[in-house]
């Protein structure tokens, strides 16, 4: 990308750049800002007294104005959040939606075979609700907004800043970055993440999986946690992929490296701190064939699972940069082994 783009778009423009673009434009103001006007230079020089009381003015305000935004961050959001029936007749607890509601903290909203609803995240996105779901408000603070998923199908759109808006389900937390995804909780609970745009976290027990764009994760409940793998992969990759998470098949291993593409780089990289001894060896060989590492990475270095190595590495994969996860989470998937 062009330095020239980012200062007055007469460059050539990074996707990733054009994509974030594109999801932040409903927030665009619709007035161009204001003409600065450079302030003439005031020579005078304030006696002390003066000088001292505007500066503990100033202090005092700025105390207020910090003590006030935190509030403001803090707060509940209102008596809810607003629901609105897309058809059939969802039900938030005994209340049907005819039309408009609202949900509150610690209800329940629920549809049934005929029945789907839509729901505003506060400010910051909304989500519509399938068929066959039970979805819980579990906060609605302006800095924490969260929903337990029960069983059913969710879709989420967010366009507010990273870990402002995050999903509990039976298997694991989805914790949104600013992006477009659909969540599917089966009975046995038993999750599926898919991403259509941005990134999501998936979290539970210490285990993080980054999932990108194309992508989908799939954990079981109580279970060990499943490998992101692109959609577009082989259905025998992705077959050999789930014997090895949930039935811990150390022959199907075998396949996902024979069938990996460089694109699948994103599962390979997630499976080495999730490998060990001989098998860990080949995941490594097959990432540096399809992907080599950067100068820096060493094998003993990303098999011991060193974080700045891995993240490093993560770099040259084409999926984000590593320091945008560090700044908004801290540590990567690997610091918990």
């Amino acid at each position: 990308m062009s330095d020239a783009y980012l200062w007055d778009r007469s460059g050539e423009p990074d996707p990733e750049i054009q994509r974030l673009e594109d999801a932040l434009g409903p927030l665009r103001a619709p007035q161009p800002p204001p003409e600065w006007r450079p302030q003439p230079k005031v020579h005078a020089i304030p006696v002390r007294g003066a000088w001292d009381a505007r500066w503990r003015g100033a202090m005092a305000a700025g105390i207020a104005l910090v003590l006030g935004a935190s509030w403001l961050v803090s707060r509940p959001m209102g008596m809810g959040w607003k629901v609105a029936r897309v058809e059939g007749a969802p039900f938030v607890g005994s209340r049907p939606i005819r039309t408009t509601g609202r949900l509150g903290v610690g209800e329940v909203l629920v549809t049934d075979g005929g029945s789907r609803a839509k729901l505003d995240v506060g400010e910051i996105g909304e989500v519509e609700l399938e068929p066959n779901s039970r979805l819980r408000l579990v906060r609605a603070h302006r800095s924490d907004h969260r929903l337990a998923l029960d069983h059913g199908i969710l879709h989420a759109m967010i366009w507010a800043p990273p870990r402002l808006f995050s999903v509990e389900t039976p298997a694991a937390v989805a914790v949104d970055f600013g992006c477009d995804y659909t969540l599917k909780v089966e009975d046995s609970g038993t999750t599926t993440l898919h991403v259509t745009m941005g990134w999501v976290g998936f979290e539970q027990d210490g285990h993080e999986s980054w999932v990108p764009a194309g992508a989908e994760c799939i954990r079981g409940a109580g279970k060990q946690p499943g490998t992101p793998y692109f959609v577009d992969a082989s259905d025998a990759f992705r077959a050999s992929l789930a014997r090895l998470d949930f039935e811990r098949d150390p022959t199907a291993l075998d396949t996902v490296l024979a069938l990996a593409r460089p694109r699948d780089a994103l599962t390979l990289w997630h499976l080495l701190p999730k490998t060990g001894g001989a098998a860990q060896g080949r995941v490594y060989e097959r990432l540096a064939e399809l992907r080599p590492q950067p100068a820096g990475v060493t094998r003993a270095g990303a098999l011991s699972g060193d974080r700045q190595m891995l993240e490093r590495w993560w770099d040259v994969l084409g999926y984000g940069d590593s320091s945008f996860w560090r700044i908004w989470k801290g540590p990567s998937p690997f610091a918990a082994k």
